[in-house]
């Protein structure tokens, strides 16, 4: 039974993707090379082969059941965008054929006014270009009377600037890519054609019944909770981290990983996390550009699921007070096209010298830009989770284990002792024997090397993970291009580059070594620690945000090419204005739950105590003093709910008069100090209150699962 149930996935796996294996199929042998040339960065696609690839896709995807074909894009909203047009179109004598062109599949030109684009193209100037990316497959999402072709493509203004994740990310990728090169040809690797980077991003999410969610609006519009007492029964107990799944979510699972098949996206990994209804998917590494599309078609198809399976299903980073809340902890490596990982060591002494050098470029450039990568994990729902307990801080370190910390912080030694383990010889005089894998132990560090990668574990569940990857991306390519510099200096003098090696890497951990650290990133004395450091350069999640227009951030992105012109001020005032939007919304869906919800409901409990209290008169019952007082705390409660909920009125009032950089510190500085209040009260209120009167489901009951 369970190979049959496995032999079913493998007939399925892919089948909704044109691939390689469908190119193959449907495209002569001359064309498939010179596609698979063009996939590769070896040569230009030019419009006599975009016509035969058209062909190709459109007779592949209407005999798979697709009737529209699609430029699927990320917009700078975090999401995916596309717009459908239909293959069938009538002739001149009345019939219908099915069109799709070379020019179609190349270039679409979507109207761009109402995607964001942070002030720099006025409305009237609406037109935007999509343009294929042939380096990402094209796949079909199944619907109900057919499906759609959906073409992964990058989205630009009508002037050139992007309006898409995609764009920087593939621009990141290449300069990681020229500077790998450089550095293996170096070291005499000039076999090697390419070096791709390879993603892995687990994905944690949380699952409620949809009918008792539905009743929530801070759950329908936010996300998440805005008030909420704890449950008797919470994380007390850790029965429910990887226990058995409960079998509506995996019926759900079974369901998601068999649509993702189809769509090649392999999901390795399914299992519960630790909070109450809190699950995890793990794909497969895939080459980076394909990783943050699989991402996003993941994310799609489990939010469509979720609605057949009548679940709700949230992204938010931190859906409820008091719970573990939910990361996209992002893994990350370096292949080459021989299939060797760079960050693996070995038993060959050259190639372990290769990958001390990447990973102390890595190092040195996390040092130098460590706050571009807080800039790009700062979101209004990462700002409740990072620095709690579940989560590591928004201060960027790096934990490299105790062998290869040893290792580093020794490498002007003569005699280097390590403890005792599975060891390599790596086969020069000053160095010890290296681990093949020394386990990753701490789980505060937001990067963390884990054998033969590094875990990327500060960004948000509800992110795209292109921003993420792009910025480590470019901060690595900047630490390889120092370290290969490094390198030719020493090798100027007539030695060989991998003979000097060693020493550009002693000297970049040397310079980096401010973010190494391996105790707990949770301590006070590592936060005081990381300001001596000066890894603090931020306090709050706007000031994080405005670290991405630091102008050593912004020279450094500008020359490798990733951002040019105003694009990262057009990024920062995008990710401003969404923080904004989103604690905004927040604001004006609390007060309404305090009016339309809290404040009744702790009438009608004010009444029905008042009433039974008078029932008493006439009678010997003196004891009544603390059923006085409770229903004074009641009273109590309404009477400052009512007055912060006025102060909530007045800061709206008060934020549409600002700008926006006055807007998000305000939120930041009152709002949501004050939300923090009127949530104390209401869930102090809760305890007090009879479950029948109180209008919104509690935490017990969205916390569990009906069959």
């Amino acid at each position: 039974m369970v190979s049959g149930e496995y032999s079913k996935i493998r007939d399925i796996y892919g089948s909704l993707v044109f691939d390689r294996r469908a190119m193959k199929e449907k495209l002569n042998p001359e064309a498939y090379e010179r596609l698979i040339a063009a996939i590769e960065g070896r040569q230009k696609l030019d419009a006599s082969l975009a016509d035969t690839v058209a062909m190709a896709m459109r007779d592949w995807a209407v005999a798979n059941g697709a009737t529209h074909w699609a430029h699927w894009f990320h917009p700078l909203t975090e999401l995916t965008a596309e717009k459908h047009l239909s293959f069938t179109l009538p002739s001149s004598d009345g019939s219908a054929v099915d069109v799709f062109r070379g020019k179609d599949l190349i270039q679409g030109e979507p109207d761009a006014s109402s995607f964001p684009s942070g002030g720099r193209r006025s409305t009237f100037e609406a037109r935007g270009y999509s343009a294929w990316d042939p380096s990402s497959p094209a796949f079909i999402i199944k619907s109900a009377k057919g499906g759609t072709l959906c073409i992964p493509s990058v989205f630009l203004s009508y002037d050139g600037s992007p309006l898409d994740l995609k764009t920087p990310l593939l621009r990141s990728l290449d300069a990681l890519e020229t500077r790998s090169l450089k550095l293996l040809k170096l070291f005499g690797q000039r076999g090697v054609r390419s070096v791709r980077m390879t993603v892995g991003a687990e994905q944690e999410y949380f699952l409620l019944d949809r009918s008792r969610a539905q009743q929530r609006p801070d759950i329908r519009f936010c996300g998440r909770t805005l008030i909420g007492a704890q449950p008797a029964k919470d994380q007390k107990l850790d029965h429910h981290y990887m226990g058995a799944i409960p079998q509506r979510v995996l019926t759900y699972m079974e369901n998601v990983g068999r649509d993702l098949a189809r769509l090649g996206v392999p999901i390795m990994t399914r299992h519960n996390e630790v909070a109450r209804c809190q699950f995890e998917f793990a794909p497969l590494f895939a080459d980076a550009n394909t990783a943050c599309d699989h991402n996003q078609i993941m994310m799609e198809t489990m939010r469509k699921l979720a609605r057949s399976h009548d679940l709700r299903l949230l992204f938010h980073e931190k859906p409820f007070a008091g719970m573990n809340g939910s990361g996209k902890h992002i893994n990350i490596s370096l292949m080459d096209n021989e299939g060797r990982n760079l960050l693996k060591a070995t038993n060959n002494h050259r190639r372990n010298v290769i990958f001390l050098t990447f990973l102390s470029a890595l190092v040195l450039g996390v040092s130098e830009y460590h706050s571009l990568l807080q800039a790009g994990v700062a979101t209004a729902g990462n700002m409740f989770r990072l620095g709690g307990h579940e989560a590591p801080p928004s201060i960027m370190s790096i934990y490299l284990g105790q062998t290869l910390t040893e290792l580093l912080s020794q490498l002007d030694k003569a005699d280097l002792k390590l403890p005792d383990k599975e060891q390599l010889d790596i086969g020069l005089s000053k160095l010890p024997t290296l681990t093949p894998y020394d386990c990753d132990r701490n789980r505060t560090s937001p990067i963390a090397f884990t054998g033969d990668k590094f875990e990327f574990r500060a960004p948000g569940s509800s992110q795209s993970i292109a921003l993420p990857v792009t910025l480590f991306a470019s901060i690595w390519a900047w630490g390889l291009e120092r370290l290969a510099e490094m390198i030719e200096s020493r090798a100027a003098q007539g030695a060989e580059p991998i003979d000097v090696a060693l020493d550009a890497v002693k000297e970049a951990v040397k310079k980096g070594s401010a973010v190494l650290f391996e105790g707990d990133a949770y301590t006070h004395e590592w936060h005081e620690e990381a300001r001596r450091r000066g890894l603090i350069e931020a306090e709050n999640t706007p000031e994080k945000i405005d670290l991405f227009l630091r102008p050593k951030n912004k020279e450094m992105l500008e020359q490798l090419g990733v951002f040019k012109g105003s694009e990262i001020e057009m990024l920062h005032e995008i990710r401003l204005d969404s923080f904004e939007r989103a604690l905004e919304i927040e604001v004006s869906i609390l007060y309404d739950m305090l009016w339309e919800g809290v404040l009744p409901a702790i009438s009608k409990q004010l009444i029905l105590e008042k009433k039974s209290f008078s029932a008493l008169d006439g009678l010997d019952f003196r004891e009544g003093e603390p059923w006085k007082k409770y229903i004074r705390d009641l009273g109590v409660f309404k009477a400052a709910l009512i007055a912060d909920a006025q102060k909530l009125c007045a800061l709206k009032e008060k934020m549409a008069a600002l700008d926006a950089r006055a807007r998000a510190d305000l939120l930041v500085k009152e709002a949501v100090p004050l939300m923090d209040s009127i949530r104390g009260m209401c869930d102090a209120a809760e305890l007090l209150i009879s479950a029948d009167i109180w209008p919104y489901p509690l935490y017990r009951n969205l916390l569990s699962l009906s069959a």
